[in-house]
């Protein structure tokens, strides 16, 4: 079993960027965009315990903004057990992270971001 613990310095960029397009995205008031740029930063914070939590901190936060019920409920295990799980390696990888998935369930990396990831993982060999 593989422990990780921190983000590789050629991947923070691009998980940072998603943040901040996030939150273009929220102040705009363009919910659906603001969402899948939070999706994408947990697909690529995900791994690590800190940017994991991160993520699922801010999707808790975008379901009290939206009074998503489902949402608030969902975060909150997943805030618990999220970085616990990057830390131990056991990520469903993939996984878009909402609550409109099931929080175990693999799902298929967008093509940039894959290409982002394998870039990432051999710069930080």
């Amino acid at each position: 079993m593989r422990f990780y613990l921190n983000m590789p310095n050629a991947l923070k960029p691009f998980y940072q960027i998603e943040l901040a397009t996030y939150r273009e995205y929220l102040l705009k008031g363009n919910l659906p965009c603001a969402w899948r740029h939070l999706e994408r930063a947990h697909i690529l914070g995900q791994p690590y315990p800190i940017e994991h939590t991160m993520v699922h901190f801010k999707m808790l936060q975008f379901g009290i903004t939206t009074r998503n019920m489902k949402e608030i409920l969902g975060q909150l295990p997943r805030l618990l057990v999220g970085g616990i799980k990057s830390w131990a390696g056991m990520i469903p990888v993939g996984n878009t992270g909402g609550s409109n998935v099931t929080a175990w369930k693999p799902m298929p990396i967008p093509n940039d971001l894959e290409a982002i990831i394998r870039q990432a993982s051999s710069e930080s060999l």
